[in-house]
């Protein structure tokens, strides 16, 4: 029988040579996971409650090695493979996303492992788009697009070999594994290099930023990673004196007692030196990948999912304008009146079914299971101290955030409309496959803490 090393390893082995390599590459990446790390131990040192509950859950193992990266591709035969490749690593793709209505000519996923356990080994998830080609009005300027997409590779012949070889043997042995990590980070390696002459570069970037961004260049460069902070707010606030200058405003939710979904902010894309195929050296630049932070909260249920994006819209419609450094001020007030109306008490938002939890026998409870009068309720179990909770943590995206962080850092914030169109059947024919529902994974894993705690706690069911 061969020894496969485990996908969560090769993840976690993957998601530290990234982030040594992004270092490398974006040296204000480093000052950045520094700054997080001191915000992070500060909020645990201050706040107490905190850190119990990140023990309680296992999140405060994962907290420091937490990130997610973004790329962007160009074709569906690059998004399959991408596919094949994350596969590798345990990694499914979680969620639709369609940027569109917001301006940005892509539609997106998130590759991620998917069951608890394997997210506590490496919780590295990649927010994965595909451009749409077809939104390139310009005939002749998306022949071209399609010409030079069709002409790069940007997987290493050893790479494609290794992805062969775990689909046909059902795995990957050490020698095996550690190769494909060297060989699967040279998709994501910056190439100051680019395939277009200067010219064309324009062309393109007059279309969008984003069109350039992936069309022009060897491989779908990371343009970001992404560290995960306790408080989003203290690390705004802490960037300027680090020399970073954040965006204007945080996506998401506002400041809450108890977090939900996800909260991001960035600095603005670096200015980079590239070769066009007209010039000797690097006269051109581009502008792309940037820095960004995020917090994650309660992951929400339908319920919780549409009452935030009610009030969200609301906030953005009383705003009457894109977000911005101008009216900054305005929308965290709006943001903070309309979302007065979402309970900050986790016991509420259990008790309104707002947010999926985990669920966890306690030392009282586990003590007291073979006695005849015990609670056998769920509730009554909570009462009584026998069962204790916690949000399950949000481990995915939000478009309209996503959306704001590309306009943010694309320079472009003309587009304030948030709601269009999908085009997800035909995400799935380019993907190979369905993207899978992120509420039912949040759900299983509910449901399996519930069916733990009852078998720990000597009861059929929990409910």
């Amino acid at each position: 029988m061969p020894s496969f090393v485990n996908p969560d390893e090769i993840r976690a082995r993957f998601s530290r040579a990234m982030s040594d390599m992004y270092k490398q590459e974006v040296p204000l990446y480093g000052a950045l996971l520094e700054l997080v790390g001191e915000v992070n131990q500060s909020v645990m040192a201050q706040q107490p409650d905190i850190a119990r509950a990140l023990q309680w859950t296992g999140e405060i193992q994962r907290l420091d090695m937490e990130r997610h990266g973004a790329i962007r591709v160009g074709t569906a035969a690059e998004l399959a493979t991408i596919a094949r490749l994350f596969a590798v690593m345990g990694m499914e793709p979680v969620g639709y996303y369609d940027l569109t209505p917001a301006g940005v000519p892509v539609h997106s996923t998130a590759f991620r492992a998917v069951h608890e356990q394997s997210l506590q080994t490496s919780p590295f998830r990649v927010f994965t788009s595909l451009l749409r080609l077809e939104l390139i009005d310009n005939a002749p300027l998306r022949e071209l697009a399609e010409t030079l997409l069709a002409q790069r590779q940007i997987f290493t012949a050893r790479a494609l070999q290794l992805i062969d070889r775990h689909e046909r043997e059902g795995g990957l042995n050490e020698s095996d594994a550690q190769d494909f990590v060297t060989q699967a980070l040279e998709t994501f390696r910056w190439h100051r290099d680019a395939t277009v002459s200067s010219e064309q570069y324009q062309q393109l970037h007059d279309q969008h930023r984003l069109i350039a961004d992936v069309v022009a260049f060897k491989g779908p460069h990371i343009n970001h990673l992404t560290p995960r902070t306790l408080d989003i707010d203290a690390v705004q606030a802490a960037m300027p004196a680090k020399g970073i200058t954040p965006k204007a405003v945080i996506e998401g939710p506002p400041t809450r007692k108890h977090p939900i979904l996800l909260r991001q902010t960035s600095f603005k894309a670096l200015q980079e030196q590239v070769a066009f195929t007209d010039q000797q050296a690097s006269h051109g630049s581009h502008t792309a990948r940037f820095g960004e932070i995020e917090q994650r909260g309660a992951a929400l249920t339908p319920k919780g999912r549409a009452l935030y994006d009610r009030l969200l819209n609301t906030s953005r419609d009383a705003l009457a304008g894109f977000p911005s450094e101008s009216n900054a001020a305005e929308y965290l007030r709006q943001l903070g009146d309309h979302f007065a109306e979402f309970p900050d008490d986790l016991g509420q938002m259990r008790q309104q079914d707002l947010a999926y939890f985990r669920y966890f026998a306690t030392e009282k409870g586990l003590a007291a299971r073979d006695q005849a009068d015990r609670p056998t309720s769920l509730q009554g179990l909570i009462d009584a101290g026998h069962v204790h909770f916690e949000p399950l943590v949000y481990e995915d995206f939000l478009p309209v955030s996503a959306a704001g962080i590309f306009q943010s850092n694309l320079g472009d914030d003309a587009q304030s409309h948030y709601a269009g169109g999908s085009t997800q059947d035909a995400f799935h024919r380019a993907l190979g496959r369905s993207v899978l529902d992120e509420l039912a994974l949040y759900a299983d894993t509910q449901q399996r803490s519930l069916s733990d705690c009852a078998a720990r706690l000597g009861l059929a069911v929990l409910a």
